[in-house]
């Protein structure tokens, strides 16, 4: 059974450019052989991922997130049984947030401003899933 994962986070005081580089090496060293997929959206105050794959490893996923130092105020936006991934081709792409049009942004939230924290995890999901049809990811990581 796939499952997606959606959730959003703070990252801690101890949380810098070279933590998230840990991050992300961790995820697409290891990503493959759990079966699972993905992105990261990174700021420099917010954590936005989403996970899919079977619903053992992304459960082990998302609790190994919530236990680490590098994140507070994590939020589950997202968890559903799902029949198809939309985030198959990725072991693990990044977004800079900071990057994104603001257009964009009020598609989907009521200000230029990304915030998962203050809308629905479908409006966050919608957004992720543009974001994967217009190109606007880097790092395949495959």
């Amino acid at each position: 059974m796939l499952v997606r994962c959606l959730y959003a986070s703070r990252p801690s005081a101890s949380c810098d450019t070279r933590a998230l580089d840990s991050i992300l090496h961790q995820a697409r060293k290891n990503n493959p052989a759990l079966g699972l997929t993905g992105l990261l959206c990174v700021s420099n105050n917010l954590f936005v991922q989403v996970l899919e794959g079977g619903r053992d490893e992304v459960c082990e996923i998302y609790n190994a997130i919530v236990r680490d130092e590098r994140h507070e105020q994590v939020r589950l936006l997202i968890y559903e049984e799902i029949s198809e991934r939309q985030f198959g081709n990725w072991t693990m792409g990044q977004i800079n947030i900071d990057r994104l049009n603001p257009s964009v942004l009020l598609k989907y939230f009521r200000r230029a401003e990304f915030n998962p924290f203050d809308c629905s995890g479908q409006a966050t999901l919608s957004l992720l899933t543009e974001l994967v049809a217009t190109a606007a990811i880097t790092s395949r990581g495959e």
